[in-house]
């Protein structure tokens, strides 16, 4: 049996995502006329076209974009399975890039984070904030830290523990709209709608009893993170739906109330999310692992 041509494929890999076989060239320290064979004679081993190449612009073909994930992949092994073989200390050097979800990654991730730094000093941490899905593959994340139901998907996921949504409101608000005692009563109200929800516009709830309901909410405020809701919150504004993390010391200093406690949102779950190669750098493995013991069996 021919063993695949590891090499192309890796280079292949570079090629997509410099978007230039100089650009490439220079990333892999080879001539140009190198990564261009290594490309045709993938090309050829394939029978198929990879890029479409005129004099102004490189692109991917259909083929190319079909192959760009597994040629990604093949590249990343590679360069774990070299950083595998070399001396642990000089492993527990380099970089780590995370991406972590705006408030999480304020409230929760950077106190962790600086601990970390003060235990591993070779490693430099590059965190990404924001409540935006990003493509760990595509963007060249090593882990991410995601408050989800999550989807079934090539990435390796962690579950750490779960995460419950709170219905919640200042008192001043209940004291000048009425604090609403059934789902059906939400229809008198505006909420603050997240904008990275799919139905933002839906709360979707389960009752005591097992009975789940779906409530139509009108729209106060829409936003793309929760700390821009809060001072609407708070101000006696509008009612919010939001993570326990985030609330229970403004609901434990009565600053705010929770509304209907015997309904539940769907629970979601706190993951730490990989790309899909099981080999994993020593800094990599050595962040998850902090960030596992410290958010697993934390409770709020």
């Amino acid at each position: 049996m021919r063993l695949p041509d590891f090499e192309a494929w890796a280079v292949f890999a570079a090629v997509a995502d410099t978007g230039s076989f100089t650009a490439a060239a220079e990333a892999l320290s080879l001539s140009k006329a190198k990564v261009s064979k290594a490309v045709s004679r993938l090309e050829v081993e394939l029978g198929t076209v990879l890029f479409h190449r005129t004099s102004r612009r490189l692109s991917l073909s259909a083929a190319g974009r079909s192959l760009v994930d597994h040629a990604r992949r093949i590249r990343l092994d590679g360069e774990a399975a070299v950083e595998a073989a070399r001396d642990e200390a000089s492993l527990l050097t380099g970089t780590v890039r995370i991406a972590v979800p705006m408030s999480f990654g304020l409230r929760e991730v950077a106190p962790l984070v600086a601990r970390f730094m003060a235990l591993y000093p070779g490693i430099i941490i590059d965190m990404h904030l924001s409540d935006a899905r990003v493509d760990l593959v595509d963007e060249g994340f090593d882990l991410a830290l995601r408050i989800a139901t999550l989807p079934d998907s090539s990435l390796r996921a962690i579950r750490l523990r779960p995460v419950q949504l709170y219905m919640i409101a200042s008192p001043d608000y209940c004291a000048r709209n009425g604090t609403p005692l059934t789902p059906a009563d939400l229809e008198q109200h505006r909420v603050v709608y997240y904008a990275n929800s799919a139905q933002p516009g839906l709360w979707s709830m389960t009752g005591r009893d097992g009975s789940r309901v779906q409530c139509p909410v009108k729209p106060a405020l829409i936003v793309n993170n929760a700390d821009a809701a809060m001072p609407a919150v708070i101000g006696g504004l509008c009612i919010a739906a939001l993570p326990d993390f985030f609330c229970d010391e403004e609901v434990a200093g009565g600053r705010l109330v929770r509304l209907l406690p015997h309904w539940q949102f769907d629970e979601t779950t706190l993951s730490i999310v990989t790309p899909p190669s099981p080999h994993r750098p020593a800094r990599v493995e050595a962040l998850i692992a902090f960030l596992r013991d410290a958010l697993q069996h934390k409770q709020n």
